[in-house]
């Protein structure tokens, strides 16, 4: 039987010379935030202190997910780290315009608008 609600998620990494970037698959919900917030805090307790977070592949962003995110940018701030949330999708990005939370997190449409934000550069191979 194929479960109704197809709970694809992933969380792949990636770094720069300034940035780590955690690039999230699918959907983001109640049943995924945890992996997420798993995700977040390795890279926080492996000293990194500039984060994207990339949810170009998302298909969809809950309220726990939101809090999952502010949670990272708490934990980034109190060590004087720095997030930036890439959203290029307009749906998406209304989910955080709804909750005003565009106004607290920073929101992008690309990783290099991201890597600019987080005051580093991203050098081409």
């Amino acid at each position: 039987m194929a479960d109704e609600h197809d709970h694809s998620f992933l969380v792949a990494t990636a770094s720069s010379a300034d940035a780590f970037v955690l690039a999230v698959t699918g959907q983001a919900d109640l049943h995924t935030a945890p992996e997420l917030r798993e995700a977040i805090s390795a890279a926080i307790d492996d000293g990194q202190r500039r984060l994207a977070i990339d949810l170009t592949d998302a298909t969809f962003v809950d309220s726990m997910t939101l809090g999952v995110l502010l949670g990272a940018l708490r934990r980034l701030t109190a060590v004087d780290g720095r997030l930036a949330i890439i959203c290029p999708d307009p749906h998406l990005r209304r989910v955080f315009e709804i909750t005003s939370l565009d106004r607290v997190l920073d929101l992008v449409d690309t990783r290099d608008e991201a890597f600019a934000r987080l005051g580093g550069g991203i050098e081409s191979a």
